[in-house]
């Protein structure tokens, strides 16, 4: 039987971002953090998108896609929309500053955008791995961008089923020793872990107090 530690994956390096994508005047988009730069001349760029997403639909029909990158002080609600929740049946631009660039919406509250035009893809037995040839892209700011790192570590958020990176939460022990409780967030899934939720406790990603948490029991 193959052992493989899932631990030492975190030691890859990860950004934050938002894809979008838009196909007969419909917008789509969701979190992303499984995105590289594969050559620089042209500049071509992989993105993993799980087959459950519906923005991996639209994608698939419009053939271009737009990366918005986080950065650390990225409004953590915007995580909250784009990452917990589906396109299919919600518009998640609605409350969210944004602009279109060749006519695919563009996160405001990001470092910048890179626009791409679909050249290939490769399946996998739960996502795609579309391959884009950059068209457009543009800075807004000098800002540090968010890490995944910087994301799980500083925010305490967590991936949605759906990421490549996902892995199921163990739980960590307080410093007595003892398994620190956890709750969840039953808007965005975010989990908060203590040996207490405080009363007046707001969740990080979605703004929820804490009368919208229950917490998880093994």
């Amino acid at each position: 039987m193959l052992v493989m530690d899932k631990n030492v994956l975190r030691n890859l390096s990860y950004g934050v971002y938002v894809v979008t994508s838009t196909y007969n005047k419909k917008n789509a988009g969701c979190i992303a953090n499984s995105i590289m730069q594969i050559t620089s001349n042209p500049v071509t760029i992989a993105i993993s998108m799980n087959h459950d997403n519906h923005t991996n639909k639209i994608i698939s029909c419009s053939n271009f896609f737009a990366i918005s990158i986080l950065k650390e002080t990225t409004n953590p609600k915007i995580i909250g929309e784009f990452g917990f929740k589906t396109s299919k049946d919600t518009n998640k631009f609605k409350d969210v500053k944004h602009k279109l660039i060749e006519k695919i919406p563009v996160i405001n509250d990001s470092c910048g955008y890179i626009i791409c035009k679909v050249i290939d893809k490769i399946q996998t037995s739960s996502h795609t791995i579309f391959i884009g040839e950059a068209i457009k892209a543009d800075n807004f700011t000098s800002d540090n961008p968010m890490t995944y790192k910087y994301y799980h570590e500083k925010l305490k958020g967590s991936s949605s089923k759906n990421a490549p990176t996902y892995q199921k939460e163990e739980q960590i022990d307080n410093k007595n020793g003892n398994k620190m409780k956890k709750w969840k967030c039953k808007i965005c899934g975010y989990v908060y872990e203590d040996d207490e939720l405080p009363k007046n406790f707001i969740c990080p990603i979605c703004g929820q107090p804490h009368t919208e948490f229950y917490e998880i029991t093994n």
